[in-house]
């Protein structure tokens, strides 16, 4: 899905909802499973893995990566808002420069809006960047911060060279 102004993704329908039976997100909910937890891990966090999964299994918040560091909090809030009532969007910024830097965080009303989020729009195009949506165990103040060397994100500190698309300077 590429991101569009938010006026244009209203139409939409709203997954928490169950609207559509025909629209692609909705096999997802067929499944009521245990989530899948990628292998990251934050060790900030100091917690055994079974207690990190644990947060992770009853969490509202989900981690966005890939992000191009145009796209707006409007953007976010607007597509995440497809599949079920987004409390709050935390855009990433640039430890010391305080400008976006390509990641945010979304935290849901419920568990299962962002259930939804990682199954749909995990691997979809948001202004023209494959974003990665995973589970998070729950933003704290300060995680809005990038934790490289540089204020940026760590993955972003160990390139040579930023992608000037992204917004990378």
């Amino acid at each position: 899905m590429t991101s569009s102004s938010p006026s244009s993704l209203a139409n939409l329908p709203n997954m928490s909802e169950r609207a559509d039976p025909n629209h692609p997100c909705t096999a997802a909910l067929l499944y009521d499973e245990q989530p899948v937890f990628s292998s990251y891990v934050d060790r900030l966090l100091s917690l055994p893995l079974p207690e990190y999964q644990a947060m992770l299994a009853t969490s509202k918040t989900v981690y966005v990566g890939n992000l191009s560091f145009y796209t707006s909090e409007e953007q976010v809030y607007a597509l995440f808002s497809l599949c079920g009532d987004v409390s709050r969007v935390v855009m990433g910024l640039d430890r010391t420069l305080k400008r976006p830097c390509g990641f945010c965080f979304v935290e849901f009303s419920s568990h299962e809006g962002a259930s939804l989020a990682v199954t749909c729009i995990s691997g979809t195009q948001v202004d023209s960047r494959t974003v990665r949506v995973d589970w998070d165990a729950g933003f704290k103040e300060g995680r809005q911060y990038g934790r490289g060397r540089n204020g940026m994100q760590k993955r972003d500190a160990m390139r040579q060279e930023l992608e000037t698309e992204r917004g990378g300077q």
